[in-house]
């Protein structure tokens, strides 16, 4: 990263950190809660009534200040920036438009702790549509910090109860996936990097992987967002379903074992963990391999 932008992250950090952290607080507001970091506007996560599902945008950079994720694109406008969902549950759709195809629905989104090193947010979300069961109830527990000026992280831990027996067909549209700016997609001139160095859609697609990192160029330097699969999730390491216009997931159910469709029990629970790193400069120099070996043994 250029000396300059560093000074300007560290100039623009003085007053905010104590201890050496910024101070990362949270609230909310209606339907959505708002995260700052020291005194710079982070991210909000939101859940109103009218949206699919919960889902967090903006995404905002160290470095920028804006958003290095996207929503309502003109290429798949049913991506909503950083989301969870699924389509193809029990014959339900958790993923594209249409709410009477399915909804995730927040049953009391709540900030659990904040104004100190880290927002931890908790939530209950029931996947329903209408005049049939609701197959599964998610609960999420997002914990946000920023481990230095120039990163910060997003901890997803979801664990998904079955209520039912649940059967999923074979669907590239699975779980946990961000929808990037286009600043940072390879048509627009970014890097799509995984963990063994293999970069662009036609070398990660279907490539299990631990994460993958996705940065570009914007008027304050280089910025990214790299999603990591955690080595206890289901599936491990799970292929990646990416799009050079800007979309990275890692997406167990499109390769299942028998190539038909993925089962589970009423009562079954599976529990997944992601890491999310938003951050200044390119993978190296946000040293994500580092990161990665950070996160595995936590």
């Amino acid at each position: 990263m250029k000396k300059s932008i560093f000074i300007a992250l560290l100039v623009g950090s003085c007053g905010m950190l104590t201890a050496g952290n910024p101070v990362v607080s949270a609230l909310r507001t209606g339907n959505r809660i708002d995260v700052t970091i020291g005194d710079r506007f982070f991210t909000s996560y939101r859940f109103e009534e009218d949206e699919k599902y919960p889902f967090f945008f903006p995404v905002n950079g160290p470095a920028s200040g804006g958003s290095v994720t996207s929503m309502r694109n003109s290429i798949w406008p049913h991506h909503s920036s950083l989301f969870f969902g699924c389509d193809r549950v029990n014959g339900g759709n958790y993923w594209q438009e249409g709410l009477e195809r399915g909804r995730i629905i927040s049953l009391g989104a709540r900030v659990v702790e904040t104004g100190g090193e880290r927002v931890v947010i908790e939530d209950e979300c029931l996947w329903k549509r209408p005049d049939a069961e609701a197959p599964l109830l998610d609960r999420r527990k997002i914990t946000i910090t920023a481990p230095s000026a120039t990163l910060y992280r997003l901890d997803f831990d979801i664990e998904m109860e079955m209520l039912t027996d649940v059967t999923i067909l074979k669907t590239n549209h699975s779980l946990f996936s961000a929808r990037l700016d286009p600043d940072l997609s390879v048509e627009q001139g970014g890097t799509m990097v995984n963990a063994q160095g293999q970069e662009g859609e036609k070398a990660t697609f279907g490539a299990a992987s631990p994460w993958i990192d996705c940065y570009g160029a914007r008027k304050t330097g280089v910025e990214g967002i790299a999603i990591l699969q955690h080595p206890s999730n289901p599936w491990f390491p799970s292929p990646w379903f990416t799009r050079d216009y800007g979309f990275i997931s890692p997406t167990p159910l499109y390769w299942p074992a028998d190539d038909q469709a993925t089962s589970l029990k009423k009562g079954e629970k599976i529990t997944l963990r992601y890491r999310v790193l938003v951050h200044a400069g390119d993978a190296g120099q946000a040293d994500i391999a580092g990161e990665y070996e950070k996160y595995k043994v936590q």
